[in-house]
């Protein structure tokens, strides 16, 4: 795999340098209606929306689409982004308080508002919470204004505590002062990719629009800007879709161009320092990326495990085991349920000491510190007892 990290990287700076040269060619026309990609440059990508993209009211899809619409309704994406109002979490806690050094913390519930406070003693800043980032599994991080910018808040609450920690990637160490007690400012293209990947429609080309975002990751976010879509269907005009459909993408485009445009894939953490440490054990594309098993392969994509218009599996041994069964024999003690489809070219060989519950072995839950929540590792391989986490 060190070869193939390798080659990345020379191309991420021979893909620096041509894009230098070629930074005004325009982007494939979306505004026009994306269709099915044909290549990775035509590959769709919610954090790519270019000017004049034209977005249909999000209630639009249900009307053919009833039933993925009501299932994905319940899909940690769905709620990726809640305003305050909406956010359940505030909502179920109208007091929380923390402590870290000298300063002290308040999140308090004013109506339909969060007021988020921190003090010294002597000086105190209160802002109102905008915007809660995460469905909250793991925890939930806030977005706030403070002298004109967005702020990172750097206290996040946890579901694991039920309660406010640092949040990730800050020093548990007390501040130096109460503005970075508050949280972190946000720079404009940092603001622009974390509204671009946990809500809908909320940048246009280079501008933040947010009047004229829709909360979460909704259909459109992964299927493209839907108004002509909706008009073309309403018209009978079913041969001219005007619709991106993922599910045309190799597997390799699917998680390394697009959930990764989000989840982050190689290109991206390569270019982190020393590839992000242990904390790329949340960026599932790239660490499916370095199994040994990975490849262009629809039975190793990321929708061959997770359909995106359902909720997570969470805890079901039995679906993921019919996963890993897809390409690997099963083990001559396991006898597969009648609804196992079982591919003629199965030639991975079966686990010799497993008889359930692959990924529990081949997929280890990741304590990752100051998370308070484990990490299911997508780099499957043998974990040998004592070995260190691969980080890179």
């Amino acid at each position: 795999m060190t070869n193939r990290k390798d080659i990345f990287k020379v191309v991420l700076v021979v893909c620096a340098v041509v894009g230098f040269l070629v930074f005004c060619n325009p982007l494939p026309s979306w505004s026009q209606g994306p269709m099915h990609a044909k290549a990775p440059s035509d590959i769709w990508k919610p954090r790519q929306v270019p000017a004049g993209a034209r977005f249909a009211n999000q209630n639009s899809c249900a009307e053919c689409h009833a039933d993925k619409t009501t299932s994905y309704q319940h899909h940690a994406m769905a709620k990726a982004l809640e305003t305050v109002a909406e956010s359940q979490i505030l909502r179920a806690h109208p007091r929380l308080t923390f402590r870290n050094g000298p300063f002290s913390y308040q999140v308090v519930r004013q109506g339909e508002q969060s007021i988020y406070t921190v003090t010294d003693g002597v000086n105190t800043i209160s802002e109102p919470i905008l915007y809660s980032f995460g469905q909250g599994r793991a925890g939930q991080t806030y977005v706030l204004q403070h002298k004109g910018q967005f702020y990172e808040s750097r206290l996040s609450f946890y579901n694991d505590t039920q309660g406010l920690d640092v949040t990730l990637g800050y020093p548990p160490t007390a501040p130096a002062s109460l503005d970075e007690a508050l949280g972190r400012a946000m720079s404009p293209e940092e603001t622009k990719n974390c509204f671009s990947c946990h809500a809908t429609a909320a940048v246009s080309g280079s501008q933040l629009q947010l009047d004229k975002m829709m909360p979460g990751v909704s259909c459109q976010a992964c299927h493209g800007p839907g108004e002509q879509h909706v008009v073309a269907m309403k018209a009978g005009n079913f041969k001219q879709k005007y619709i991106y459909n993922p599910g045309t993408l190799s597997a390799d485009d699917q998680s390394q161009e697009f959930c990764a445009s989000c989840h982050r894939g190689v290109e991206d953490v390569i270019a982190l320092p020393n590839s992000g440490g242990i904390n790329n054990v949340r960026h599932q594309p790239y660490r499916i990326f370095n199994s040994k098993c990975y490849g262009d392969d629809r039975r190793i994509s990321c929708t061959a495990c997770h359909d995106p218009h359902e909720p997570l599996k969470i805890n079901s041994a039995v679906f993921y085991d019919a996963k890993c069964n897809a390409c690997h024999l099963p083990s001559p003690k396991v006898k597969l349920a009648k609804n196992v489809q079982v591919a003629k070219d199965r030639t991975a060989p079966f686990c010799p000491v497993g008889t359930q519950n692959c990924a529990s072995c081949h997929m280890p839950k990741t304590d990752l510190p100051g998370a308070h929540f484990k990490f299911t590792d997508h780099r499957i391989r043998v974990v040998k007892p004592g070995a260190p986490f691969p980080t890179e």
